[in-house]
């Protein structure tokens, strides 16, 4: 499975993007998909994540409002709706695939997931 996160850019605080995470080399509704992000010298920190069928979502608390993971199997996509953003949002953003639908304390977990993503930079200025 090859994943490919895009649609970051910069944008002002309060502004809006929606990230895209598409799946090929398998049918992404095969699996959960996670989002995280990564700034310099920080851990991989958990956003969203959301089921195969995208009935059940989980949101970290930072952005639990904010953001919307939403899914588009014809698509073999996966999005993250990020609005009323903050400059504390900037950071690399990372979407990563695990088969289960777990706990969201397991959902959370980076080592919990399979294949990653490259990465897509969200700058949020001030």
């Amino acid at each position: 499975v090859q994943l490919q996160a895009s649609g970051g850019g910069l944008v002002q605080s309060g502004g809006s993007l929606r990230l895209s995470c598409a799946a090929s080399g398998s049918t992404d509704s095969s699996y959960s998909i996670g989002w995280f992000r990564q700034g310099p010298g920080k851990e991989r920190e958990f956003v969203a994540a959301i089921s195969r069928g995208g009935g059940s979502t989980y949101y970290a608390d930072s952005v639990k409002g904010r953001f919307t993971i939403s899914r588009d199997n014809a698509k073999n996509t996966v999005y993250l709706q990020m609005n009323s953003l903050k400059p504390e949002d900037t950071d690399v953003y990372y979407c990563a695939t695990r088969v289960v639908f777990g706990s969201l304390a397991t959902m959370s977990r980076p080592g919990k997931y399979g294949y990653w993503g490259q990465g897509t930079q969200v700058t949020v200025s001030s």
